[in-house]
């Protein structure tokens, strides 16, 4: 019989749900209703503060929430509430939309101190979840891939915070844009898809259903992902001589939880009673790990090309097909399956034995489940395409001149910015930068415009193309 500490919390789930829904609407309908501001080359202020919406905002508190739910219901852990998770969301949920305001105002000081707080709420969890997961009579492949993923939020974490003190007053040597693809891929590889891998091998089979897999392969796609995001990350800020070779074992190691996922489906179990069809949380699941492999695929053509006009169109095609197709929906999957057993749960535990107990696959409205789905299934690949055919657009050279191919400033007191794409004419010969208040002026700049005692110099070398 279970004890009551080992029973999934009823408020604080759902607090990290409702915010990481308000979260990633706030990141969509920014994109939507304020197009220019994801346009143009993907290293300035505003559409790193709507990426950090949909990685921290969105996946990072619905993983955090999740944990809650799915800890005790299928990775046999203990995660009980007390005062100190409720302060963790609270820093988590402040600090992300700090981080976000403070992007999109380019005040690097108030980014840094936010992130720390984001920092402090996500890594209170990581610590309680290593401790309970290192516990629980589960696999100890997925013991390892949930440690590592906690492990590498705080890498990331840490590595985010020493970014954006950079920011604010630069002191770190080397190209700031290294540095950024390095912490991007440290978070989206090491934890967050580490942390859905690991619960996945626990949960899909409950979602497909399916038989559970239980050998020691599970090791392989944790050692190889761990490989791939540590040593990538190491990789760019020594200068990416062995980047592609650290993408290689991340793919590998992605092929191979694909491999168990279809391993899964050649092992089906009866459904439960009452699951209608189709079953769109498995639709979601499919549909995400395809966008998985194709995100992997581009990823590898990235890491072994040079830089080129192709290259730099096709980077923001790469970060949407991992970041919304792939783990963004992953997520959307899970909580579609995992929400309505939390909600019968604790109805159930209120009503006791009295009256009926409720059916998890009737809760839902399924004209909204389908109509989130295939909006979703379509989006995505628009959101793609989109992003595609902006994301080269030319942008302002330091020297002010004629607009050159997606060059950085290289004046290093720009601290790594790009400039924006310029979106007029020019008058006396000075262009206007997207999202500017006003043209780039002598002894003026703003989050696009370089600083006057740039003028005349070239613009800095092309930037790497981001990795996988």
């Amino acid at each position: 019989m279970r004890t009551r500490t080992s029973l999934p919390p009823r408020l604080l789930p759902i607090l990290y749900v409702a915010t990481a829904h308000l979260m990633l609407a706030l990141a969509f309908g920014t994109v939507a209703f304020a197009p220019a501001e994801a346009a143009g080359f993907f290293y300035h202020p505003r559409l790193i503060a709507i990426v950090h919406l949909v990685t921290l905002g969105w996946i990072s508190l619905s993983i955090l929430g999740a944990l809650y739910i799915v800890g005790p219901m299928a990775l046999r852990m203990s995660l009980p509430s007390g005062p100190l998770d409720y302060l963790a969301y609270g820093c988590s949920a402040v600090g992300v939309a700090g981080m976000a305001a403070h992007f999109w105002l380019a005040d690097y000081n108030g980014m840094a101190w936010a992130g720390g707080m984001a920092s402090f709420g996500i890594l209170i969890v990581a610590a309680r979840t290593i401790g309970a997961a290192l516990r629980a009579p589960i696999e100890g492949g997925v013991k390892l891939h949930i440690a590592l993923a906690c492990l590498n939020v705080f890498g990331a974490a840490a590595l985010g915070i020493v970014l954006g003190a950079n920011k604010a007053r630069a002191f770190l040597p080397g190209s700031a844009l290294e540095y950024a693809y390095g912490h991007a891929h440290l978070a989206a590889l090491g934890w967050a898809m580490m942390m859905i891998m690991g619960v996945g091998y626990r949960l899909l089979p409950m979602v497909l259903p399916s038989d559970r897999p239980r050998s020691k392969s599970l090791y392989a796609s944790a050692i190889l992902v761990e490989a791939g995001a540590v040593w990538l990350a190491v990789a760019f800020f020594t200068g990416g001589r062995f980047v592609p070779l650290f993408a290689l074992a991340a793919a590998a190691g992605l092929v191979a939880f694909v491999l168990h996922v279809a391993w899964m489906r050649r092992h089906p179990r009866r459904p439960p009673a009452g699951l209608l069809r189709p079953d769109y949380g498995a639709r979601h699941a499919m549909f995400s790990l395809t966008c998985a492999v194709l995100a992997a695929a581009l990823g590898l053509g990235l890491a072994f090309s040079p830089t080129s006009d192709a290259s730099l169109r096709l980077a923001p095609v790469y970060g949407v097909l991992g970041l919304v197709g792939f783990l963004s929906q992953m997520v959307v999957g899970i909580e579609t399956r995992v929400l309505p057993w939390f909600a019968v749960y604790h109805t159930n535990r209120e009503m006791g034995t009295c009256g009926p107990v409720p059916d998890p696959h009737a809760m839902p409205v399924r004209m909204l489940q389908a109509a989130a789905f295939y909006l979703w299934a379509s989006g995505v690949p628009l959101l793609a395409a989109g992003v595609g055919l902006l994301g080269a657009a030319p942008v302002v050279a330091a020297g002010g001149g004629r607009p050159s191919a997606s060059r950085p400033s290289s004046d290093p007191s720009t601290r790594g910015w790009c400039c924006a794409t310029p979106t007029g004419g020019r008058r006396a010969g000075r262009p206007r930068c997207r999202g500017a208040s006003s043209p780039c002026a002598s002894g003026r700049r703003n989050r696009c415009c370089p600083p006057a005692s740039s003028a005349g110099r070239p613009g800095g070398p092309l930037p790497r193309s981001p990795r996988p």
